[in-house]
């Protein structure tokens, strides 16, 4: 019990550093772009930079994990964060922080993913859905409180601070995995001899996994709406620094709360929908969210056009978006990956990797366009608020997704 209990643990802390690694330094953009001279696209890079090498981690984690072990691929990605908080710590020039950065986004994919493939291998069906609810409580709560607790940090230690909270994190984490993570019981299968012949045979089955995937038309359907919806929050979390504190006046001790609500929100939501999700009939509760991504594209709109230097109003129209996705972030995924439950491995690197190819491309974009208020940053907005209602209406009228049981 003891011991599960230090799983448990590690695996908690873990889940709070992914949420907290992409928000926590948020709030230093605009000491960053003033101490380094940057220009909002390149203070955007840092984010971007991140999610390329999160998203090139992503694809090799779990496969090499299922044969090397979960322990061996957790000490390579912490040990790579940690490097990479290090050289962002020290960093006296740019091009140091953006290395940083990316081998930041490299480590974090370890932990980020394997610390639910750490409860399925220690847990009952039952246990893993109870723990996995507890575990994605704890990453949203993560990521509504990193950008409050980041703005204190940056407030009273510089934009330094944030990357040695994250180093200090790491570490602790490290030393956890170390004693308290067992190695992962591989197959105990006798390892047969493998032929050029096999090996090429296993090449060939995964690729055609990949290719099947792809050519399936409501599967990459369900998958664009989802990396679709994501984009506007994300656009939000990297330009917010800049056009809150430095064009908008909002203090620094104050930014995080208006950044930080819609990530609460988001987690409350998910907890509420998550205890009566067994009762909900999925093409009537996504018809409703058609609804509420409708609202929130008036309000953007309304906000991006007429009021686009009053932060208060500009949170409140994407707070409205963010309860939209609730529902869909809840349903929507388990869909795609049942909808080839042969390659659920492979179609969850897939979302992830797109999503994190989406948000970083859009906010290069918002990064080039801005213009120091939020009514370009809006219109980037409301193009993938549009988007999501589409891809939404057709994923609802497609029969084949909506039979999946």
């Amino acid at each position: 019990m003891l011991s599960k209990s230090r799983i448990l643990l590690t695996v908690i802390l873990m889940d709070l550093l992914t949420g907290m690694e992409f928000d926590l330094f948020v709030p230093s953009f605009p000491q960053l772009q003033s101490q380094f001279s940057l220009t909002p696209f390149w203070v955007e890079a840092l984010l971007s930079i991140n999610f390329i090498g999160y998203c090139l981690s992503l694809f090799f984690v779990g496969s090499l994990s299922d044969r090397y072990g979960r322990k061996r691929l957790l000490l390579l990605g912490l040990l790579s964060f940690i490097l990479g908080s290090i050289l962002c710590l020290c960093a006296e020039s740019y091009w140091f922080l953006i290395l940083g950065r990316f081998l930041q986004g490299v480590g974090i994919a370890a932990p980020g993913i394997l610390s639910f493939l750490i409860i399925a291998d220690m847990c009952s069906l039952k246990q893993q859905q109870f723990f996995m609810s507890i575990l994605n409580g704890f990453m949203n709560v993560a990521v509504g409180a990193s950008p409050v607790l980041g703005s204190y940090i940056t407030l009273y230690f510089h934009w330094r601070g944030n990357f040695t909270a994250l180093l200090l994190l790491g570490i602790l984490i490290l030393g956890m995995v170390i004693f308290f993570i067992p190695n992962h019981s591989l197959s105990k299968k006798p390892e047969l001899e493998i032929t050029e012949e096999k090996r090429e045979e296993s090449k060939e089955k995964i690729t055609g996994s990949y290719v099947k995937i792809f050519k399936s038309k409501p599967l990459m359907l369900v998958s664009a709406h989802i990396f679709i919806m994501c984009v506007p929050y994300w656009v939000f979390v990297g330009m917010s620094p800049l056009l809150y504190m430095k064009d908008c006046g909002v203090s620094l001790a104050h930014f995080g709360y208006y950044q930080g609500i819609l990530a609460l929100v988001f987690a409350m939501g998910s907890v509420l929908f998550g205890l009566m999700i067994h009762k909900a009939d999925s093409r009537r509760f996504l018809s409703i969210n058609i609804g509420i991504f409708g609202l929130s594209f008036l309000m953007i709109g309304l906000v991006a056009l007429f009021y686009s230097h009053m932060p208060l109003l500009i949170t409140l129209s994407l707070l409205i978006f963010v309860i939209g996705q609730i529902i869909p972030s809840s349903l929507l995924y388990p869909l795609a990956i049942n909808f080839m439950p042969e390659s659920k491995g492979r179609i969850s690197g897939v979302i992830q990797g797109g999503k994190l190819i989406f948000s970083a491309l859009s906010l290069q974009i918002a990064g080039y366009f801005y213009d120091g208020s939020f009514k370009n940053i809006g219109l980037i907005i409301l193009v993938f608020v549009f988007l999501s209602i589409v891809t939404l209406v057709l994923v609802v009228r497609n029969c084949e997704l909506m039979k999946i049981k």
